[in-house]
């Protein structure tokens, strides 16, 4: 048996940009919160921590997509930059959906915080499933 790592490039070059899009994902929705997720789980708040978890995963999921059906660089980011955006509609749709969700979530309140992930990952994978070639 051959063992071939002629595909080493592409997958070391869409692994950083995946990479590089789960961060700048997570930068931006940290940013619109009114929250300090960071610290609120630094400082055992499990509900930020939920809520920061199902928001990464509603992403990467999409993202997961689009880098498998990507026929290059700039189309894979095309699609990712339309899974972020998605994203950020949940996340609004959830603070109509749950009032005062970022004081809920700073009270660690989990309910609050597991609506919020569902929300998420359901529309993560819904636009995951939305995505054609």
């Amino acid at each position: 048996m051959t063992i071939s790592m002629a595909g080493l490039p592409a997958f070391l070059l869409y692994f950083v940009v995946g990479a590089a899009l789960i961060a700048a994902f997570a930068v931006i929705y940290l940013r619109m919160t009114a929250h300090d997720e960071i610290a609120l789980i630094r400082g055992g708040n499990l509900s930020a921590a939920i809520a920061l978890g199902g928001n990464l995963i509603g992403f990467t999921v999409p993202l997961e997509k689009a880098i498998s059906q990507a026929s290059s660089i700039p189309d894979c980011v095309l699609w990712a930059v339309a899974a972020m955006l998605v994203q950020f509609a949940a996340y609004g749709l959830a603070r109509i959906v749950i009032p005062e969700l970022s004081r809920k979530i700073a009270e660690d309140r989990l309910p609050s915080a597991a609506m919020l992930a569902v929300i998420a990952v359901i529309s993560g994978t819904l636009a995951a499933a939305s995505m054609t070639i």
